[in-house]
């Protein structure tokens, strides 16, 4: 499926379309990690022509607007969203709409695929009412059988607005790969005291908290060591044991069996040696109560989503920045990283934000390049637009 709407272009008639500006290192540093100010379609062209990144990047996390027809303003080291009005710093502005806002965004997403290594993923941050055209939007470039999850963030308690509908109190993730062979490290979050109760509601002699698995799963084996007896007992019809004859041997001799009343053999695990339980597709990290910037994300999301995706050593991508979320938890989980934003103050944020970085990985303006026009051509550009 596709979405047709007026001008929409072909994808290689977006990369031939962007102007090749040259862009210049405005610091010494030789880190790998780029922190770019400028128009992120120009800046995306000039990782692939000059930095020579082609396929380099393990993962993508973008948060762009969100169609919104809103100014976004920072005042008195606060972020504000403030409609049709201009008061404090402008941070961005969110004008664009409608098939604009898809041909935006869809030019961006050209770009970013070419960037995006083969076992890389990228997870796009929008909300529910422009999320489902970005859906098939994302299925055209990325390919429906890459998509691999949409992610509800439940983002803020509930708000009684007077309005005739549900209260909205989440926003969707989309999350694609380019290929099936992606990186992935399985994540685990630690299991509640509820979740001791109610999954493992078993208690041994000693106290330690338990539940049972069956021994079998579903496939039938012929002339298999999985298809043998077990003390004399045959896995059910249709079902073969999980293990052969030999292990479960091993698991009754160390008491990891419990047998039932009529016999029926189950495997015990025990709550305090689980790593955590899997991590589904709702998550509730909600936004900073006090943002410096707007619409500013909470560093454990991006944790998690960094963990999960990259390597130590991958290189992490940004092009919407903001205030430098992504860039902090890559920096925090040692990964390479690159950060773009057309706002100064968005710079502004993101240098400040990875400077609070403590301890060993702390970082300063010589752990990072630091790139955008040059400035004699950046001052006449500007005088020209006043």
């Amino acid at each position: 499926m596709k979405l047709h709407y007026k001008d929409k272009r072909t994808e290689q008639e977006i990369f031939d379309s962007i102007p090749n500006v040259e862009l210049h290192q405005q610091n010494s540093s030789s880190s790998k990690n780029l922190l770019i100010n400028y128009n992120n379609l120009i800046a995306l062209k000039h990782l692939v022509t000059k930095h020579n990144l082609k396929g380099q990047i393990d993962l993508i996390y973008i948060d762009p607007p969100f169609a919104t027809n809103n100014t976004f303003t920072i005042s008195e080291g606060r972020a504000n969203t403030i409609s049709n009005s201009l008061n404090g710093t402008l941070a961005y502005k969110d004008t664009l709409k409608g098939a604009d806002f898809i041909e935006f965004l869809r030019e961006r997403l050209a770009l970013l695929k070419i960037l995006l290594s083969d076992k890389g993923s990228i997870y796009l941050h929008i909300d529910y009412k422009i999320g489902h055209y970005v859906k098939v939007m994302m299925d055209e470039v990325f390919g429906i059988e890459n998509f691999r999850n949409d992610i509800t963030r439940v983002k803020c308690n509930p708000k009684n607005f007077e309005r005739k509908g549900y209260g909205n109190v989440k926003d969707l993730i989309l999350f694609y790969s380019k290929t099936d062979n992606l990186i992935w490290n399985e994540p685990k979050i630690t299991y509640t005291e509820e979740d001791k109760l109610k999954l493992f509601p078993k208690k041994d002699k000693s106290g330690r908290h338990y539940t049972t698995i069956p021994l079998h799963a579903p496939g039938e084996t012929k002339n298999g060591k999985t298809s043998q007896a077990f003390k004399g007992i045959l896995p059910p019809k249709g079902r073969h044991w999980r293990s052969n004859v030999e292990v479960l041997e091993q698991l009754d001799n160390e008491g990891l069996i419990e047998w039932s009343d009529n016999g029926n053999p189950r495997k015990i695990i025990y709550f305090d040696e689980q790593e955590g339980k899997r991590l589904q597709d709702i998550w509730e990290f909600k936004d900073p109560q006090y943002p410096v910037y707007p619409t500013e994300k909470n560093l454990d999301l991006l944790d998690i989503i960094v963990k999960t995706s990259s390597n130590e050593n991958s290189i992490v991508l940004d092009c919407f920045c903001g205030s430098g979320t992504t860039l902090k938890a890559a920096q925090i989980n040692q990964r390479n990283w690159i950060g773009i934003d057309q706002s100064e103050e968005a710079i502004k944020a993101t240098i400040k934000k990875l400077n609070e970085i403590k301890g060993d990985l702390f970082i300063s303006q010589t752990d990072f390049q630091l790139w955008t026009e040059e400035q004699e051509v950046s001052k006449q550009r500007k005088l020209v637009q006043t």
